[in-house]
């Protein structure tokens, strides 16, 4: 099994930055893909960024430009800087992961990302 601990969530004007970090433990070396979701009140979960162990990335298109995800296989953390934030960013951030040749997912208890206008 794998646990998620998030951090760094908070609230912030629009146009700021925040950082999410996640840290992973137990079956951390079998853990390929690490990610963040987000769902906002009243709509359904949706990915925001993840990576692969290799290093591959995938955004969605509403965060392109203005968040990256990086990862550290070392230290078992993947983090999510959020640029030039909106107020349509406001949602609970989920980190997940999956192990390699798995498709369950793992999640984190999510943190608040409050963005106001």
């Amino acid at each position: 099994q794998v646990q998620l601990v998030e951090s760094g969530g908070g609230l912030v004007q629009a146009g700021g930055s925040l950082r999410l970090s996640c840290a992973a433990s137990g079956r951390i070396l079998s853990i390929n893909i690490m990610g963040w979701y987000r769902q906002a009140p009243g709509k359904q979960r949706e990915l925001v960024a993840a990576t692969t162990r290799g290093g591959s990335t995938n955004y969605a298109d509403s965060v392109k430009g203005r968040f990256t995800i990086s990862r550290d296989n070392a230290k078992n953390t993947v983090s999510l800087q959020m640029n030039i934030l909106k107020p349509e960013d406001t949602a609970v951030y989920y980190c997940n992961a999956a192990l390699f040749g798995d498709t369950y997912y793992y999640w984190g208890q999510g943190t608040q990302v409050t963005v106001s206008s």
